[in-house]
This record gives structure tokens, sequence and C-alpha cells, in this order.
């Protein structure tokens, strides 16, 4: 059966459309995926890629600039995505832009969006590998959140433990709630430390105040330590007092060893000796002496175990051993 020109002119419409529709389909997609631009390739490595795949988009400051052409397995925890990008691209894009993995939307396509970098950074190139950031995933996210709800409920039921152990007076706490004693008793207790910090803190005040009062410059202690002239002088003093004191042992000594001598001997003296009162008034004199000695030296070692001359007098011992060894 012959076509009439009708269908004829049908079927060259509706050829001629398929075609025009063919083209226009494969200049959208070739115009998608830079077919027909000048384009130069980057990449960037990432430990997961999180679903993308050739073809995706790519994005620059939210820009679609190019698309995935390739995703190639570097080891067990490298991936490497190579990109196609419009070289228009080329004078924008610097060194040290970063590239990250994300979603057109919530539940769109897997794009790579690329950041541009803080420095300034020279122009890309192609053949450039670009630094990555690797996003969580969703899974990642709902793994944690589920492990986040077991342990929000594992905690939520220990809290209900520890309320219904408090509610039942069981534990430290839940008896200071029920034991109305031991609750008065450690506020009492409170209360004391409170008043003892208050004590505590005006007496160091008030000591703090003797402390500031005292003049040390004007005070003994003060001109002792220092004013050498003043020390010395004191040094000179007590080494007079040491050498009288040796002095008076001496004559107290001699004067003993005279009295026996008298005691025994013969002669005018022995004759004196003889008289009692005499003798009693002689020894009585001799017992004063004494006394003075003893309280002498006791106020000698005193000054020796005084803190501001004790110094000295191991001083004057050193210094007597060392003669002695000499002598020696």
């Amino acid at each position: 059966m012959k076509k009439t020109t009708t269908e004829k002119f049908r079927l060259g419409v509706f050829v001629i459309s398929g075609l025009l529709l063919f083209v226009v389909a494969i200049y959208l997609i070739g115009e998608r995926q830079n077919l027909f631009n000048k384009t130069f390739s980057i990449s960037a490595n990432f430990n997961n890629v999180n679903g993308l795949i050739q073809g995706n988009n790519v994005r620059y400051s939210g820009i679609n600039v190019g698309t995935v052409k390739r995703i190639t397995m570097v080891n067990d925890s490298v991936i490497n995505v190579e990109m196609v990008i419009d070289e228009k691209m080329v004078n924008h894009i610097k060194k040290d832009a970063v590239a990250t993995i994300g979603t057109d939307g919530l539940v769109g396509n897997m794009i790579v969006n690329i950041i541009p970098g803080e420095g300034n950074g020279a122009m890309i190139s192609s053949g450039d590998i670009i630094k990555s950031y690797t996003k969580i995933g969703t899974g990642e996210m709902l793994n944690t959140l589920n492990v986040t709800n077991e342990n929000a409920a594992l905690l939520t039921s220990k809290l209900l433990d520890i309320a219904d152990a408090i509610t039942d007076g069981k534990g430290t706490l839940g008896m200071l709630i029920h034991d109305s004693v031991a609750s008065n008793n450690i506020k009492q207790t409170i209360n004391n430390l409170k008043f003892t910090s208050i004590q505590a803190n005006k007496a160091l005040k008030e000591i703090n105040s003797i402390i500031s009062s005292l003049n040390v410059d004007e005070s003994v202690a003060g001109v002792l330590l220092n004013d050498s002239i003043e020390a010395q002088k004191v040094r000179t003093v007590i080494a007079n007092l040491e050498d009288s004191s040796k002095e008076i042992k001496t004559v107290v000594d001699n004067l003993n060893e005279t009295l026996t001598n008298i005691k025994d001997g013969e002669g005018a003296i022995n004759y004196l000796s003889n008289d009692g009162e005499f003798v009693r008034k002689l020894e009585q004199t001799i017992q004063n002496v004494e006394e003075g000695t003893d309280k002498f030296n006791q106020n000698m070692d005193a000054l020796k175990h005084n803190f501001l001359t004790r110094g000295y007098f191991k001083k004057l011992e050193r210094e007597l051993k060392k003669a002695e060894r000499k002598n020696k």
C-alpha cells in the first residue's frame, strides 16, 4: 500500500523532530558534562567518598564548574577523585583550595564542593592534587546518634536507680534527706566551721597588724642585724663578761685555797681563824661570792643559748679549739 503525501510529511516531521530532540539532548548532556568546553583536570584524595559516582557535579563556592570524571581506589584507605573543571575557572581556583563531599540538598545526589583557601595561593593548574576534607556521613551520624541514645537510656536507668535509693533513704544523701538529726548535725558543723574561719581570719588580721606595727629598724634585733658597729660592741661586751667570769672563778679558787691554809696553818693567821665569829662572817662572805659566781655563770649560759648571741659563743669556741690545736 502506497503512502500518501500527508503520511510522508508526518513521517518526515516526526523524524526531524526526533533528530532535533536527540541533538538538543546531546547538547544538554554534553554541556552538563563539559564535553564542548575547554577543560582541565584536578584531583583530590579522600578516605570515604560517601556514595559519590562518576558524573556527579563539582561546585566551587556554590557554582557548578565541572563534573567527576573518574574515581580510583589508590589503596585500602585512600580514594582518588579526578574532576573535570571548566577552563574559565583556572584563574579563580587556587592551589590552597579544599575539596569536600556533600549532598545536593537534603536527599539529593552527592557532589564535590571546592572551598576557596584562606591564603593567597598560586593559581591551580591541570593535574594538581588539592587538599581534601572528609565530612561525617549520614550513616555514621545515625550510628553515633544510636550509641548516644543507648548511653542516654543507660544513664537514665542509673539515675532512676539512684533516685529510688535516695527516696528509700539509702546512702548518705538519702540519710541527709530523711534523717533530720543528721541534717541538723551537719548544719551545726558547717556553722562551727564558718565561725572558726571568721575567728581565724580575725586572728590573722590582728597578727598582721602587730607585725606591721613593729619597727624592725629601731628595735634591738633590727639594730643587731643591720648595724655592724653595734653588733661588734655586743660581741665585745660578751667577751668581757666571759673574761670576767673566768677571773672571778680564779679569785674564788685562790680564796678557797687561802682559807684552807688559814684553817690548817699555825701562827697569827691560825689564831685569827680560831675566832668563831670571824670565821662565820668570812664563810658567809665566801658563800655570797660563790652564789654571785653561780648566778653570773647562769647569766653567761643564758647568753650562750640566746638566739642573738649564741652564734658569737660558738665562734669563740671554734677559735679556742683552733688555738689549742695550734699550741699542741
